[in-house]
């Protein structure tokens, strides 16, 4: 089977200035921010250009920082290293401006000016399934993110 070629551009960047985090979206991709501001919650794509080398590309397995005694393959972690560098983000909208293609975000896992692959909303009927299996070694983790986490004030 014949696998295609993939090409993907950044759709915009990461602002993270002072306890302040944006999203800045182009100005051809701005009319898709449309109803954006109706949600509470955005998937961030993001491409992790900071660790895009070969080793990091090329690492299998790893030890996360959540959990540094347990030896996972990246498939089961949240790690960095990937063979394609996707991350993504679950992000809590504050505000869309889609003149100015400004999206404020409460907090966000990247660095300033990493590309912005794509956009999703959060939609629980989608993204949160009724039952959930979580590996023993991360049972004292809370079942969602605790109001106020990821805020402006706890940057």
């Amino acid at each position: 089977m014949t696998r295609p070629n993939i090409q993907i551009s950044p759709i915009g960047s990461v602002r993270s200035r002072q306890g302040s985090f944006s999203l800045q979206i182009d100005e051809t991709y701005r009319p898709g921010l449309k109803q954006l501001e109706h949600y509470s919650h955005v998937h961030v794509l993001w491409w992790a250009d900071q660790s895009d080398t070969p080793e990091a590309r090329s690492t299998m397995t790893c030890y996360p920082p959540y959990a540094q005694d347990v030896l996972t393959g990246i498939f089961a972690c949240r790690s960095e290293y990937r063979p394609n560098p996707i991350l993504m983000t679950t992000c809590t909208l504050l505000d869309v401006d889609e003149s100015c293609g400004v999206v404020q975000v409460a907090w966000i896992d990247a660095f300033d000016g990493t590309a912005i692959l794509d956009l999703k909303p959060f939609m629980p009927v989608s993204d949160r399934p009724q039952e959930v299996r979580m590996p023993d070694w991360l049972s004292h983790w809370p079942e969602w993110i605790p109001t106020g986490y990821w805020s402006p004030e706890s940057a």
